[in-house]
């Protein structure tokens, strides 16, 4: 999904606002989104049922880019990100955005990384909404200076450690003659907090120093806290500015003063996790992608998306319609893949029947994915075979009485099936119900985390080689996915992409075409596969 600068926005068509009885429109909403920390996982949910409703979002750059997917698909996006010195708008051209969106009678989100009112100067912009007699509502977030710790191992308070915690801001307003920080009275606090406290660590740690704190203090910076980018720098106070700058890390970033920050370590468990700080190539169609997705997400990966098939229905599709016609003349019906599982019954239902018009017909499917594609069809398989390829599906059915048979699935199949189940004594009527192609992708970006820029030509040989660098692992689920992303890899470079492949069918086409697969799940479902990458990174 693209942001537009605001410039751009305000040109696009809007939904039509709602009528005042004046003739003019009614004023909308605006409501202060906290986008929370980075994690998208932690936004709340009356911020996520904003956001499926809004006719406008002005976000910002901490604010996590998968959140605008909540939004309407014809909302308009308004990034006003600012990073230190550098700014889309000022401040003071935010709020009036903000209110010129609201007074043309829409619905306006303004997602805002962390909280709204912790260090996010939302009560500017909500200030400025009532002195324009605009309706606002405040939505809380999961404020970074709460989160970031956590997910780096500390706790901002402990009852042995520290009763009182103090959270500061790490960047003033510009412009001050002094610190309005009173340094001797936070040096003597338990915990002190500083949102945006990277870029002035060293006057920080200094100014708390001089104010008599010990500079053997445990202490922490973690910058992209909750993320799959984060990074965290521990040490004392006074050797943190040195570490810090050796990493390189930089804003946004939480620093943590206090004997809890020496934690930790021992309570560190997002960093832990196998697959933190591995990037993961998630090559599934779009559809189809979200739990796997998800589950390696759990597990630390920083999750690229770049499906390598496409699914496309055959339509029209004639031989489907006459199978579903005469559903009652089959005995058994064998759906081979959950999309094959979806477009079978979208077309029972299309022709006018339900689960009904499947009552006698015993179903047979090639794993527990493609069952539970039945289920909100009313449907449950009858025959799952304990391993989930084709020659163990036929011995399942070896048992059952042969009969008429509808064999539904992707065009390009192997004939495996249709010939083992005439060896059996079925009648096999076989319809093709979709088609695979190769997913079109128009480059190859840097991979997710990566600084774009400077590098090689996306679109040459040395541009795919440079991509394939940037990832640890790619996720086959399939051997279509195997031949759709080889399709974008030369011949020469397959051999760079390390995979780990869903079942014994995938691998060997992935590897006839020259990737490397390191891993293959134990069964052939999504969690067995995000398992088999997590055990090429065992945590010592």
């Amino acid at each position: 999904m693209t942001s537009r600068t605001p410039e751009e926005a305000r040109k696009e068509e809007s939904p039509a606002p709602a009528r005042s009885a004046a003739g003019g429109p009614e004023p909308g909403v605006v409501y202060l989104v906290g986008a929370g920390p980075g994690d998208p996982g932690l936004l709340t949910r009356r911020g996520a049922e904003l956001l499926g409703r809004a006719d406008a979002v002005v976000h910002d750059h901490l604010a996590a880019p998968e959140l605008l997917s909540l939004a309407p698909p014809g909302s308009k996006k308004i990034y006003v990100g600012k990073t230190g010195s550098r700014h889309t708008l000022r401040q003071d051209d935010i709020n009036r955005l903000l209110a010129e969106e609201a007074l043309a009678g829409r619905t306006v989100v303004r997602l805002k990384g962390g909280d709204p009112y912790v260090f996010g100067r939302g009560a500017e912009e909500a200030l400025e909404l009532r002195r324009r007699g605009i309706r606002f509502e405040v939505v809380p977030g999961v404020t970074s200076a709460v989160a970031a710790a956590a997910c780096a191992g500390i706790p901002l308070t402990h009852r042995d450690l520290a009763s009182q915690v103090v959270l500061i801001t790490g960047r003033e307003k510009p412009g001050k003659s002094s610190s309005s920080h009173d340094w001797a009275a936070l040096a003597k606090m338990g915990t002190l907090a500083a949102v945006m406290g990277a870029e002035n660590l060293p006057e920080i740690a200094g100014n708390l120093i001089a104010a008599g704190k010990d500079p053997g203090t445990p202490a922490a910076l973690v910058q992209w806290g909750t993320t799959a980018g984060q990074r965290t720098a521990r040490a004392s106070l006074g050797d943190l500015p040195g570490l810090v700058k050796k990493l390189g890390l930089g804003p946004p970033a939480l620093l943590v003063v206090g004997e809890v920050a020496g934690l930790g370590r021992e309570l560190d468990w997002f960093e832990e996790r196998p697959l933190f700080g591995k990037t993961v190539l998630v090559t599934r169609t779009a559809g189809q992608a979200g739990k796997l997705s998800a589950r390696l997400a759990e597990l630390g990966a920083r999750v690229l998306g770049r499906p390598a098939i496409e699914i496309v229905p055959i339509t029209p599709n004639p031989g489907l319609a006459e199978a579903v016609k005469n559903l009652r003349a089959f005995k058994h019906l064998v759906l081979t893949s959950p999309n094959g599982a979806r477009i079978f019954m979208e077309s029972v239902l299309a022709a006018g029947l339900d689960a009904r018009a499947l009552f006698g017909v015993r179903i047979a499917v090639i794993g527990p994915g493609t069952d539970a594609q039945l289920r909100p069809f009313g449907l449950k398989a009858d025959v799952v075979p304990p391993e989930f390829i084709a020659e163990s599906l036929l011995a399942s059915l070896s048992r059952e009485k042969p009969g008429p048979l509808l064999l539904a699935r992707a065009e390009e199949a192997r004939d495996v099936l249709p010939r083992g189940l005439a060896d059996l004594g079925f009648e096999v009527a076989a319809v093709p119900l979709y088609r695979t192609r190769d997913a079109v992708w128009p480059d190859f970006p840097a991979a997710a985390g990566r600084t774009p820029g400077g590098g090689p030509d996306p679109g040459t040989e040395a541009g795919v080689a440079d991509f394939l660098a940037g990832i640890d692992l790619a996720t086959l689920t399939s051997a279509s996915a195997a031949r759709g992303l080889a399709a974008h890899v030369p011949e020469n470079l397959r051999g760079l992409v390390k995979a780990v492949s869903i079942g014994p069918v995938t691998t060997r086409e992935a590897r006839a075409l020259g990737l490397d697969v390191v891993a293959e799940a134990r069964q052939a479902t999504v969690e067995h596969l995000a398992e088999a990458a997590a055990s090429l990174f065992p945590r010592t």
